[in-house]
């Protein structure tokens, strides 16, 4: 949900508290949010702001580490479900991150990475994109259907 729609602003940013509370706002609510759980649960994470994909400038996500990987947490993609293909992450580009280690806050500011991957890495991304994506659209023209039966009967 917008700040516009909400609270009637341009932009605002709610406190953690408040979030989980009206479970209602845009990513940055929500980032916020989930890195104060992240960080609860002691996974060393990271509140970040930058650009990405359809949603442009201004959005914010977190990325946490567990087992020796990172892990993007993308606050608007519960539509899709909590596991995005590994090729989603090209449109991210962060600008800034913070962290906090228990004792000190630590500000990051990110530069552009320049990706380079082989011929081999590139088709195993793709191909796992496109089976991701054409699962997922047969999954929903399957619900759908299902729904408009249900309805009809």
């Amino acid at each position: 949900m917008s700040d516009q729609e909400q609270f009637g602003e341009r932009d605002y940013w709610q406190p953690p508290e408040q979030f989980e509370k009206s479970k209602k706002g845009d990513c940055e609510d929500f980032a916020l949010w989930a890195w104060r759980q992240l960080l609860h649960l002691n996974y060393p994470s990271r509140f970040t702001l930058g650009s990405a994909g359809r949603y442009g400038e201004g959005h914010a996500w977190v990325t946490f580490q567990k087992d020796g990987k990172t892990y993007l947490l993308e606050p608007l993609s519960s539509p899709v479900g909590l596991k995005l293909p590994r090729l989603s992450i090209l449109r991210y580009k962060p600008k800034f991150s913070i962290s906090w280690d228990e004792e000190k806050i630590s500000y990051f500011e990110h530069e552009e990475k320049k990706i380079s991957w082989s011929l081999k890495q590139i088709a195993l991304l793709v191909g796992e994109w496109l089976f991701f994506w054409i699962t997922f659209w047969l999954k929903f023209v399957i619900s759908l259907t299902h729904r408009r039966a249900r309805s009809r009967a």
